[in-house]
């Protein structure tokens, strides 16, 4: 019973307009969901990922008008990166540019060649050349040329003041096996799984104040399991060994528990069932406002209150 890799990232932002514009358009990733915080129905909850909504390729966003930027520092994510495929960074730097966004390519990390910039709300993103995984489908009807286009996460990185007891957790009980390492940075891999989305890097940091989350920082990383059996187990085994871990919970598309990492970041552990292609099929992903059950009589009120926006053409079908 190991993790596979990651499930999705999900991360706070400020303009729900600007986020899908700049995620939809500019990176060209399809929005697969566009649902409510289920905690919060009078707010968004944008999902992105891949051309059919694969586990591996996702990251969500909450758009919160009006709040405040969040402080970079340890005990959170301090990148989200993205595969893309080799040879294509030449191309996405020109997008970048021709977007106006600053970006910056750093050395060679790892071996591998790394693009490193800002969302609109400061949120660092980093899209990485490396062999794409066959279990990400490309959006071939999105902005982007397939042959360049992002093909699912590639690693979080995550910054902390003391990553030992991290490291402890994810190799010895989730399964996760040294790969690499450069200067105070780790890399571990999830040695099960379909390939997308199977690093976490650890970056020591005991001098870095911690940081605060707001927007343009992500809420939390969401590993995969593969069904409720095995999630039913992971929080009997978590909570054996001293986590506090949250109920499962509904949403909708999966089923998560949460509790807190040793550094201070919020997993989270979600099934791959049920799916994205739970209330729409594939070629409607992402073209409707979804609801749970439980809201849709609320419906009136929850679309009136939501801000208003203009979906990106080309960001679904």
């Amino acid at each position: 019973m190991n993790i596979t890799g990651l499930h999705h990232v999900t991360a706070i932002a400020s303009n729900p307009q600007r986020n899908l514009d700049f995620y939809a358009e500019l990176l060209g990733l399809r929005l697969v969901k566009r649902t409510v915080n289920f905690d919060d129905p009078g707010s968004y909850h944008f999902y992105f990922g891949d051309a059919v909504g694969s586990p591996g390729t996702i990251l969500t966003f909450f758009p919160w008008p009006g709040s405040r930027r969040g402080i970079h520092g340890s005990g959170e994510v301090s990148a989200t990166a993205f595969t893309i495929p080799m040879g294509s960074a030449g191309y996405w730097l020109e997008r970048l540019r021709l977007y106006q966004v600053s970006d910056e390519r750093v050395p060679k990390r790892l071996g591998e060649d790394v693009l490193r910039f800002a969302d609109p709300d400061g949120m660092p993103i980093e899209l990485i050349e490396s062999t794409p995984s066959d279990g990400a489908v490309p959006w071939g009807e999105g902005p982007v040329p397939a042959e360049y286009s992002i093909r699912g996460l590639h690693s979080v990185s995550a910054r902390l003041q003391s990553s030992e007891e991290t490291a402890k957790l994810l190799t010895e009980v989730f399964g996760y096996r040294w790969a690499q390492e450069s200067g105070n940075r780790v890399r571990f891999v999830a040695l099960a799984g379909g390939g997308i989305g199977k690093f976490l890097d650890l970056i020591s940091a005991c001098d870095v104040q911690p940081g605060r989350v707001a927007a343009g920082s992500v809420h939390h990383i969401a590993f995969r399991v593969s069904n409720d059996e095995e999630q039913i187990a992971w929080r009997k085994k978590l909570v054996g060994l001293g986590y506090q871990v949250s109920p499962i919970m509904d949403r909708t598309y999966f089923h998560s528990i949460y509790f807190r990492e040793p550094g201070g970041v919020l997993f989270e552990l979600a099934t791959d069932p049920p799916g994205f292609t739970q209330d729409e099929a594939v070629d409607e992903l992402g073209a409707n406002l979804r609801l749970p059950p439980w809201m849709e009589q609320a419906r009136p009120e929850i679309e009136k209150t939501l801000p208003k926006i203009t979906v990106p053409k080309k960001a679904t079908l």
